[in-house]
């Protein structure tokens, strides 16, 4: 396992934004907490309305924020680690900036990235840029870009190409899975994938 130098740790759990490769786009991690969030949006001069996802080892480490059902394991084990999010409900209201009580979630595939989650928890898993800026190629070029000292970029090179595909996941009694999706945002996974899918398992 890839260890993850101590002073990114130290940022991490002082409130700081660290930047770090995905297996998409170079991504900007904070812990979820108040402060953390704070500087991630100062950061980014993201807008408070828009809210970031969240990147996980796995749905199990996510299941302490949101409600993970089996039917959330079935979908993403159909498709490629790393390549859907899913927003799912939250077990308590969170912060409004992470969704408040519907929280996207990626189970992140990147072995760095991995590492860091599996070693500090849940992260942010919004792309290092400023809002409206295409970002670079590279955890360090991104973060670069951004003013991270080095001490605060976790270096590593991303594959670029689609982002996630962000699915909406909603307990639908209607439904014979229990639950319906909805394709918020078409990424790496093309939306008709997903409703074959859907409509393989009836």
């Amino acid at each position: 396992m890839n260890n993850i130098p101590s002073e990114l740790v130290a940022r991490l759990e002082d409130g700081g934004v660290i930047a770090y490769p995905t297996s998409t786009l170079p991504g900007l991690a904070t812990l979820p907490t108040k402060n953390g969030l704070d500087a991630l949006f100062e950061l980014k001069k993201r807008p408070f309305d828009q809210p970031v996802s969240l990147g996980v080892h796995s749905l199990e480490q996510a299941a302490d924020l949101v409600e993970v059902p089996m039917f959330a394991h079935a979908l993403l084990e159909t498709f490629p680690r790393g390549s859907l999010t899913l927003i799912l409900d939250a077990i308590e209201p969170l912060d409004p900036r992470l969704g408040g009580m519907r929280v996207a979630v990626r189970v992140l595939a990147h072995p760095l990235a991995r590492a860091l989650v599996g070693q500090v928890g849940p992260v942010t898993a919004t792309s290092a840029n400023a809002s409206g800026v295409v970002p670079l190629a590279s955890a360090q070029d991104a973060g670069a870009a951004l003013g991270l000292p080095p001490s605060s970029i976790l270096e590593g090179t991303c594959p670029g190409g689609h982002g996630s595909t962000l699915v909406s996941v909603v307990k639908d009694g209607h439904h014979p899975h229990g639950y319906s999706v909805t394709i918020m945002r078409e990424g790496v996974v093309p939306a008709n994938e997903v409703a074959t899918w859907m409509l393989k398992r009836v």
